[in-house]
């Protein structure tokens, strides 16, 4: 028995002892990093930043790319600079910049070498890279720059800058370090993942000057970089140039879809910018110029601003009431008893007529019905179950939630129910002439330009669409998210959607819309004119074409521009037969339009406070530069784009 105990001890202390040996045998054998800690006077680690992943508009053109730079970095701890005023002619630089960006870097690390300057171009490279050698504690590192092929969807795409403190204290694996770029809005923030790639290690020899001696190990423990996934969006991009010359010296939005697929084909916030602007080293500066752009160029209207429908919206109110049978395609109502006045015309006959001449009494009519569903003996009493019927029937098409583009700050909008209703009056205490005016798009509900335009493209499929994205498939197997491919029905059956169609086909061919029709292409379009507060009118209106085969459905909204047929129309109708036929026949109105200025009528809000000096810090990592107020050339330099 005291033999075997004695055999156990032995075999346990054996089996402790090769685990020790096998672990040294590891970490001095096997194991590179300690080697390569103990060697760190000799030998570093590079880390390489890949390329970020390009960006392709649906016929394959090149619509964002990389053009390589260099960024300058500086170790405080071995800074050695004489004659400072010298070096800074040299880098082009104020002698305030120089400190301010030294002690930056000292206060991030004096023996790590951070960020200096970013972004100087080949040519600058070239002129003072022999130059720089005199300077110690300086050196030059391979970077690159998002370049724009054109001045066009600068909110759609984003933009990418330093990242913030607060985001590297967040990220959920290390990946991001000080002074990395990162996507901050639009597809470069919601593909971030897919675009950034996939970091690369080097470990490169040198003396103790720091002059570079070849590879470590002929490079066996080196990883390359791998670029980051390209994008393939549903963009057209001379679809999108054209947009946006027709939305020159404009406030409003074009959006564009794809009904077939949802694919969205042109989205224009005017005015918009020049993406280029924000990428370069001059950031900081560039952003609080936009910032403070009295035209707000960097809110993304398509997807966030918020507008009454109008009578765009007596398109939903007929498809409802046909589908819930209170209404018949030939149902027909008189101006009588109707608190909404009307157009010069009679009662209308039909579902058709009433979208052609945009009747308000029809729909005023069509409303009652369906929230007392036919019931209209007594209208003074609020009907709560009619109204949450309604707002159900409505929700299905979009309105008062958010679709799920990929784009962030999507808005919801605003789609009122019997608990809104109830908190501003009391409960029950409201009655049908407190909600009537939703009945031609006006009162408490509110809609994205986006969510027109998938309202259009529900119309031409005929009850159902698809998420609406920029993005269609991703690297180069293509990888589709399956979210853009389930198909979402509004519970309207497809026959009731041609008279309402039949009516859209009238208003453009003879009715509010009939000034801007185009030769040749059948279009089913409905002008809708938004009431505003603050001056005139919004001109509003949804189309898609061809009526048999929808290839395009759109919807263009101008701030203060009036009626819906005297410029969203012929906005709309111009980029429809442009998508369709790649020409335009009417050279005049294209003419009318591109000269129209109706950001004169824009009653501006008072100016925003400037930029605080920490965000600035946060987005750039650099001092803010001073800047002079905003004066009229340069709001005139924002009306150009």
């Amino acid at each position: 028995m005291l033999e075997n105990r004695r055999f156990v001890i032995i075999g346990f202390f054996a089996l402790i002892g090769f685990i020790y040996l096998f672990r040294l045998f590891y970490l001095q054998v096997l194991d590179e990093s300690y080697s390569i800690e103990s060697s760190s006077n000799s030998i570093k680690r590079v880390i390489e930043v890949p390329f970020r992943g390009q960006i392709y508009d649906r016929n394959g053109k090149l619509i964002v790319y990389n053009t390589p730079v260099y960024d300058l970095l500086v170790t405080p701890y071995k800074v050695k600079v004489d004659d400072t005023l010298r070096f800074c002619r040299v880098l082009g630089i104020e002698k305030r910049e120089f400190d301010s960006l030294i002690t930056a870097a000292s206060a991030y690390s004096r023996v790590k070498p951070s960020l200096f300057l970013r972004q100087l171009s080949k040519e600058d490279f070239a002129s003072i890279q022999d130059i720089m050698v005199d300077y110690s504690g300086f050196e030059f590192a391979k970077s690159s720059m998002r370049t724009y092929k054109g001045a066009t969807l600068a909110n759609t795409l984003g933009y990418v800058s330093e990242i913030s403190k607060k985001q590297l204290e967040k990220q959920e694996e290390p990946y991001y370090r000080q002074s990395d770029y990162i996507g901050q809005t639009g597809i470069e923030k919601i593909y971030e993942n897919e675009l950034r790639g996939k970091r690369g290690t080097k470990f490169v020899m040198q003396n103790v000057s720091g002059v570079y001696k070849g590879a470590w190990k002929g490079g066996e423990l080196d990883t390359m970089a791998v670029a980051g996934a390209n994008l393939y969006s549903g963009i057209d991009i001379d679809i999108q140039q054209y947009a946006d010359s027709l939305m020159m010296n404009k406030v409003g939005s074009v959006v564009a879809i794809e009904p077939k697929t949802g694919q969205i084909i042109s989205m224009v916030s005017a005015p918009t910018y020049d993406p280029n602007f924000l990428a370069t080293r001059h950031f900081s500066k560039n952003y609080t110029a936009l910032y403070r752009n009295p035209y707000k160029p960097l809110f993304n209207r398509p997807v966030m601003a918020s507008y009454r429908p109008g009578s765009t919206f007596k398109l939903i109110q007929a498809l409802i009431g046909l589908q819930e049978g209170v209404i018949t395609p030939n149902s027909g109502f008189t101006h009588a008893n109707c608190p909404i006045g009307c157009h010069n015309h009679p009662g209308t006959p039909t579902v058709a007529l009433g979208v052609t001449h945009s009747c308000n009494p029809y729909f005023y009519n069509v409303f009652r019905r369906i929230i007392y569903n036919n019931k209209i003996s007594n209208t003074f009493k609020a009907s709560a179950a009619g109204l949450d019927v309604w707002h159900d029937r409505i929700s299905k098409f979009g309105i008062g939630q958010q679709l799920g583009i990929d784009l962030p700050s999507e808005r919801k909008g605003n789609l009122p129910d019997k608990k809104y209703y109830d908190k501003i009056y009391g409960e029950n205490r409201w009655k049908f002439s407190n909600i009537y005016s939703l009945s031609i798009g006006e009162g408490e509900i509110l809609i994205t330009p986006l969510k027109m335009a998938n309202v259009a493209a529900i119309i031409a499929n005929r009850g159902y669409y698809y998420t609406p994205h920029v993005i269609h498939s991703v690297g180069e197997s293509r990888t589709v998210n399956p979210d853009f491919t389930v198909r979402h029905e509004t519970g309207v059956a497809p026959h009731n959607f041609e008279p309402v169609i039949e009516g859209m086909v009238g208003a453009v061919e003879g009715g509010t819309a009939r000034r801007s029709k185009v030769e040749g292409i059948e279009i089913a379009g409905k002008t809708g004119t938004s009431q505003n507060k603050r001056g005139m009118d919004h001109s509003i209106f949804i189309a898609f074409a061809p009526v048999d085969d929808p290839k395009i459905a759109i919807a263009v909204f101008v701030e203060n521009a009036g009626a819906g047929g005297s410029a969203a129309a012929p906005i709309a109708n111009l980029i429809i037969e442009k998508y369709l036929t790649r020409k335009i026949t009417n050279k005049a109105l294209e003419e009318r339009i591109m000269k129209a200025d109706f950001m004169k009528n824009v009653i501006l809000p008072a100016p925003p406070k400037p930029v605080a000096k920490d965000t600035v810090k946060r987005r750039q990592g650099i001092p803010m530069a001073p800047l002079e107020k905003p004066i009229p050339s340069e709001i005139n330099w924002f009306k150009r784009f």
